[in-house]
């Protein structure tokens, strides 16, 4: 996101909140973060206020009206924050201020002119440009009367304006409104909501920017996370169809696979679904992917929600994969956590902060059907189409394995993902004689020309290979049956074949018979001729020596 024209804005340093705000928070004027207890306002307030310190050169006050300096400290530092070497160089300065009702209704009237006194010094002591009040119900315990109690606040918000102050100020959620006092929310130039909801025992913190006056901003609830890396926001609405498309292919790891494919595996930034039963190889086809990925010198990012780390190592060398030289080397990273430790917001946010961070190539979800049993069929689709394109918009490749319940072989999931997915491969596990065997089906790979055809999915020590079934009157046939009824193939070839070779024997025999019958034949008509031909001569001899002798005698009879 851009940054917006208009009014200033002065950063927080909250990854993903600055995106949501268009810049952060409005520079000079105050904000409200509100919510019930435990949902984050202390630590959304000291983020702010370090990361200006920190990041931002804009030294801070920390102005606090329930805990001692010491415990806010001790508090920040769990998370990674040196509150108090910033305290030292005078780029941050703590200022605790205690309100008591009790002795100020022996005092009499009360107002706020010792707290703009002291919040003056604090601000010239450091040259601060930022400044938190926590939490400001502490503050207004001491007035009785409404009306004063609403004067002081603008008066307060009014001052902390005309001082150029950047000002996060936190409030308890109030009943019926946003705060119990009912007025900060309309005097704020910001106001954001944070909230911790528990449903079906599962607690998620959403935050809401209410209202932002002179900007535009992001209106939904977000998912927020405070974990060891502090607090942070991701944006998790839907990216749209706009995503980059790409020509080259990845391996699926698989050989037999990628030559089912026409120019040879997927495309990438693709979307793969592996749906199948039980045991039919849906995780191992998966850790294929991410090896193969880690293999062509990419980043892998594997996220388990039924077996941790070692446990997938440990299975997947069955097959010939080691995927632990890939955590070793650090081009795979692998993240296990129950479907039932974050909500689906929760869980979203956590998975696209950590690609943000790790950058990875190929991104594999295994199994997406744990998410089903812990919530409505239509969350969980909103939840994993908006992290399918995620991924298409950084060209990330994604491999989502779901469980099926049947053998049938419906093409059908439970969280309705088939029609999103670019590219399906089904796994089967057939009963035939009393053995299972897998089939893989390639049902659909969007953009590229595949095969139809069945193949059976052998996994073994070297590997993984897809072997063409036995296609006979019978149908396709695998495991053993396809190799006894190939036995019985071979066996038909091989008689089939010595008949062959007996008749031409037989008919060899016979031929050579006729050509020596043919060629004795051909003797004796040989023979024939040569008699008719002496004949012939004899004849030839005779009558001419009986014309000379006729001559001879018709001669000596003139004499």
């Amino acid at each position: 996101m851009g940054e917006a024209k208009g009014i200033s804005k002065s950063l927080t340093g909250i990854e993903g909140f600055d995106d949501l705000t268009l810049g952060g928070l409005p520079t000079g004027r105050p904000s409200l973060v509100c919510g019930s207890a435990g949902c984050g306002k202390t630590l959304f307030a000291s983020t702010f206020l370090l990361n200006g310190a920190r990041e931002f050169d804009e030294a801070g006050v920390f102005v606090t009206f329930e805990e001692r300096p010491v415990d806010i400290v001790s508090n920040v530092a769990s998370l990674g924050f040196e509150m108090d070497r910033l305290i030292d160089e005078d780029r941050i300065v703590i200022e605790h201020i205690a309100v008591d009702p009790a002795e100020l209704a022996e005092i009499g009237e009360y107002d706020l002119e010792g707290l703009f006194l002291r919040l003056e010094l604090a601000i010239d002591q450091v040259g601060a440009k930022r400044i938190v009040l926590d939490t400001i119900e502490s503050l207004f315990s001491a007035f009785t009367n409404p009306a004063i109690l609403r004067a002081e606040i603008r008066r307060l918000f009014d001052w902390l304006k005309d001082k150029g102050m950047t000002t996060v100020i936190t409030a308890e959620r109030g009943d019926g409104s946003l705060t119990r006092q009912g007025l900060e929310e309309y005097v704020s130039d910001c106001v954001i909501l944070l909230d911790h909801r528990v449903h079906n025992q599962i607690s998620t913190r959403r935050l809401r920017i209410v209202k932002y006056r002179g900007t535009a901003h992001g209106t939904n609830e977000y998912p927020f996370l405070i974990d060891q890396d502090g607090f942070s926001v991701l944006p998790v609405s839907s990216l749209g169809l706009n995503h980059k498309v790409h020509e080259d292919r990845i391996s699926s790891g698989v050989p037999d696979l990628d030559i089912m494919l026409t120019g040879g595996g997927f495309h990438r930034g693709t979307s793969v679904l592996l749906s199948g039963v039980a045991g039919s190889g849906k995780s191992s086809l998966s850790a294929c992917f991410a090896d193969a990925a880690c293999r062509a010198g990419e980043k892998a990012l594997y996220f388990s929600f039924e077996e941790s780390a070692a446990q997938t190592v440990r299975n997947m060398r069955s097959i010939g994969v080691d995927l632990q030289q890939w955590l070793d080397k650090g081009t795979l990273r692998h993240i296990a956590a129950r479907p039932t430790f974050y909500s689906l917001e929760m869980h979203l946010a956590v998975m696209l902060r950590e690609v943000l961070r790790f950058k990875p190539t190929l991104v594999v979800l295994d199994p997406i059907s744990a998410f089903v049993g812990n919530a409505e069929r239509q969350e969980v689709q909103s939840m994993l189409l908006r992290m399918v394109d995620f991924l298409k918009s950084h060209g990330i490749t994604g491999v989502f394995t779901h469980l099926t319940h049947s053998q049938e072989g419906n093409v059908e999931t439970d969280a309705g993902l088939s029609s999103l997915m670019d590219a399906w491969i089904l796994l089967l596990n057939r009963e035939v004689n009393g053995e299972f065997n897998r089939e893989l089906y390639l049902l659909k790979a969007r953009g590229t020309s595949h095969s139809n055809q069945v193949r059976e999915f052998i996994m073994s020590n070297d590997g993984i290979k897809l072997i063409s079934p036995y296609l006979g009157e019978a149908g396709a046939l695998t495991g053993s049956a396809r190799k006894a009824e190939e036995g019985r193939a071979r066996r038909a070839e091989i008689a089939r074949r010595t008949e062959v070779q007996r008749l031409a024997e037989a008919i060899d025999v016979r031929r050579r018979k006729a050509k020596a019958e043919i060629e004795a034949l051909q003797a004796v008509l040989d023979a024939d001729d040569n008699e008719m031909r002496r004949m012939q001569a004899d004849e030839e001899t005779y009558l001419a020596q009986a014309a000379t002798d006729r001559e001879d005698m018709e001669k000596s009879r003139r004499a």
